[in-house]
C-alpha cells in the first residue's frame, strides 16, 4: 500500500471517531495501578488472544455494539466467579480478570475491550483494558483509591455515563417502560457481605448516603409483561440489567444482548449450576426474565464510543 494511501487512511479513522464522540467528555489520563499488577490484572494471554482475533477480522470497524458482542462470544465458557473485585482491605484499584467473571465484570470486561480497539492503536497492555474499566466503574471515570470512588449501583454507573457522553439510558424511551421508586440500603444492609466495609466500618455510613443518592435516581423499567414487545428495540451490546422484586434494591443481574435473527438474546455469566457456572449465550431476554417470579423486567443502557487518544494522530504521522 502507498505510504500517503495509508496515512490518509488513518487520518480518517481517526476523523470519523472524533466525529462520533463529539461532545463526550474527554478520557481522563491512564494512571498506574495503585495495587501490584499481579492483584489487578489476571489472564494476558486471553487478552492478547481475543486482541489477534479483532484486529485479524478487523472489529475495529464495527458499530461499539457489534464490537462487544464480539468481545463477549470470545468470553463465552469463562468459569463464574464472585468477589473478583473485593482484592484488597483498604486501596480500592480497577482490577480485570479474564480467567472468571461475575455478571457485573462480564460486561464490563467486553465493552472495556472493545472500547479499547477504537480508543487507541495496539500493541495492549494489561494496564490499557484497566483504564478501560476504570472509566466504567468510577465516578467521573477516576479512582482515587478509595472505596467509594467505585460505583457500586448499575442505576449510577449508568446514569454517571450518560452524563459524561459514554452511554444511554434507553429504558424509559421502550414503549411499556414505568417508572420505579426504591429506598436503596442493600450495600449498608449487607455490609459484613464486603471486604472493604467489613474492614472500615467507617466507611458504611458514606455508604449510606451514596444509597440514597442512587434511591433519587430518575430509574425506570421496562416490566417482564412488556419485554417480549420490546425485543425489537434492542440491539447487540446493549447492557441490560435485571430489576428485583427485592426493595433494597433495583436489580439484581446483569449481563449483554445479542441480536439473532428477530430475537434479542441474553449473555451473561451465571452462578447456575446447571448452565454450568460461567458465562453463557442463554435464551431469549424475554424468556429470561419470565423464568423467574424475582424478576420484575429490565433496564437497558446502549454503550457509546469514548473520545480517541491522540495517539492516532501520533501513528499517522509516523
Amino acid at each position: 500500500m502507498d505510504l500517503r494511501m495509508l496515512r490518509c487512511g488513518l487520518w480518517v479513522i481517526a476523523g470519523c471517531l472524533v466525529m462520533s464522540v463529539q461532545g463526550a467528555t474527554p478520557v481522563p489520563p491512564q494512571t498506574a495501578p495503585r495495587l501490584p499488577l499481579k492483584t489487578v490484572f489476571q489472564g494476558e494471554s486471553k487478552l492478547q488472544a481475543v486482541v489477534a482475533k479483532a484486529e485479524r477480522e478487523n472489529w475495529r470497524n464495527l458499530p461499539i455494539g457489534e464490537r462487544t458482542a464480539r468481545v463477549a462470544r470470545e468470553f463465552v465458557g469463562t468459569p463464574y466467579l464472585n468477589y473478583t473485585l473485593e482484592v484488597d482491605d483498604r486501596i480500592e484499584s480497577p482490577v480485570a480478570n479474564l480467567k472468571a467473571m461475575d455478571c457485573w465484570t462480564f460486561y464490563e470486561n467486553s465493552l472495556a475491550l472493545a472500547r479499547l480497539l477504537r480508543y487507541k492503536p495496539g500493541p495492549y497492555r494489561p494496564e490499557d483494558l484497566l483504564q478501560m474499566v476504570e472509566i466504567e466503574r468510577y465516578r467521573n471515570g477516576i479512582c482515587t483509591g478509595s472505596y467509594l470512588s467505585r460505583m457500586h449501583h448499575l442505576e449510577e454507573v449508568f446514569a454517571d455515563n450518560q452524563r459524561r457522553g459514554y452511554a444511554t439510558n434507553i429504558t424509559s424511551r421502550i414503549p411499556g417502560a414505568e417508572r420505579m421508586k426504591r429506598e436503596i440500603h442493600e450495600m449498608t444492609v449487607q455490609w459484613r457481605a464486603y471486604r472493604y466495609l467489613r474492614a472500615n466500618p467507617a466507611l458504611i455510613e458514606p455508604m449510606g448516603k451514596i444509597e440514597a443518592q442512587v434511591s433519587n435516581l430518575p430509574v425506570y423499567q421496562v416490566p417482564k409483561s412488556k419485554v417480549r414487545a420490546a425485543e425489537k428495540y434492542l440491539q447487540s451490546g446493549d447492557i441490560c440489567a435485571i430489576t428485583t422484586n427485592d426493595k433494597n434494591g433495583y436489580t439484581s443481574h446483569v449481563g449483554l444482548i445479542i441480536k439473532l435473527k428477530d430475537r434479542a438474546y441474553f449473555t451473561h455469566a451465571t452462578s447456575d449450576y446447571d448452565k454450568g457456572r460461567m458465562a453463557v449465550i442463554d435464551r431469549p431476554i424475554s424468556d429470561y426474565v419470565n423464568s423467574m417470579s424475582k424478576h420484575e423486567g429490565i433496564i437497558v443502557c446502549r454503550p457509546n464510543d469514548i473520545p480517541p487518544s491522540s495517539l492516532w494522530q501520533k501513528q499517522a504521522t509516523r
